[in-house]
């Protein structure tokens, strides 16, 4: 968690100064939400703001003397937008009242995961049989220490509108396969044959990033980290007001599903642009809408 702090702003923050900076977020909080935990406690999340859309939270349980006691925190950046209307699946972490998100994604062919940001939110409505239902989307949003900015791959418009009619050919024939469909499989097995086929040809006289114009994989041992390449769509500057550092809100979109990316201006290389490409390691975050 320490680490992403410089995602936000917080580069210079030593762990001894911790503790002075909860004292903020307790007496001074955005928002505070209490539910009741799975073991039967009085669970708040107590957030404050440092910049538009991004903070930090601290999570913890009430005492029957009503004095708070911490159990963790974390920094955070809220999406702007739905990127995802798979259902998904919450799973609790087993070293502390934390959730994480699992939905099967078919526009990256593989399992989705995310740390869950509206927990408080989850656990009011979990005893609701019908609460997966009650979703309406999930709204994704990532911390990053580490990016770079690509100059974009150079295409005909035409051909944009091709690759749009294919990927969601593919998306389709993905959740076919997955329900059991043999012939969906099969295409999918000779599209990928094809591709391979494709790429060894290109790579022997260009660079991989000139063919590849986006990936979503996972990156190292986290299930919610991941390595991504994505273009971006929207960027703003913003500043952590408490410390005066920079840093950048990327919105973008990844094989056609898009989140928001925060990352310090000094851990960014290159100049980000509408239309380039933001190469990184991100921390995946989310929060589920839930129905009225």
């Amino acid at each position: 968690m320490h680490k992403f702090l410089r995602a936000i702003g917080f580069s210079e923050l030593k762990k001894e100064e911790l503790e002075e900076l909860f004292g903020q977020i307790l007496k001074n909080p955005t928002v505070r939400k209490i539910s009741t935990d799975s073991e039967g406690n009085e669970f708040a999340e107590i957030s404050k703001e440092f910049g538009e859309f991004f903070g930090i939270s601290v999570r913890g349980i009430y005492r029957e003397d009503d004095t708070f006691e911490i159990e963790y925190y974390y920094p955070y950046l809220f999406g702007k937008a739905v990127s995802t209307r798979e259902p998904a699946d919450i799973e609790k972490h087993a070293e502390k009242e934390s959730y994480a998100g699992i939905c099967d994604e078919v526009r990256i062919g593989v399992t989705l995961i995310f740390y869950l940001q509206n927990v408080v939110d989850y656990l009011a409505i979990r005893h609701n049989k019908g609460f997966r239902y009650m979703s309406d989307g999930v709204i994704l949003g990532a911390l990053s220490t580490e990016g770079k900015i690509l100059l974009p791959v150079n295409k005909a418009e035409n051909k944009v509108h091709s690759q749009k009619e294919k990927s969601a050919e593919r998306s389709q024939m993905i959740a076919a396969a997955r329900d059991g469909d043999e012939d969906a499989l099969e295409n999918l097995t000779l599209e990928d044959m094809d591709l391979y086929a494709m790429l060894s040809r290109r790579i022997s006289h260009e660079d991989i990033l000139s063919i590849v114009n986006s990936y979503f994989m996972p990156h190292g041992i986290e299930s919610d980290q991941y390595a991504i390449l994505g273009e971006i769509v929207d960027f703003a500057l913003l500043q952590n007001h408490l410390t005066e550092e920079n840093v950048y809100c990327l919105d973008i979109v990844c094989n056609d599903i898009p989140l928001s990316v925060c990352i310090n201006e000094k851990d960014l290389l290159g100049e980000p642009h509408i239309g380039r490409r933001f190469k990184g390691n991100i921390w995946l975050q989310g929060s589920i809408r839930y129905e009225d």
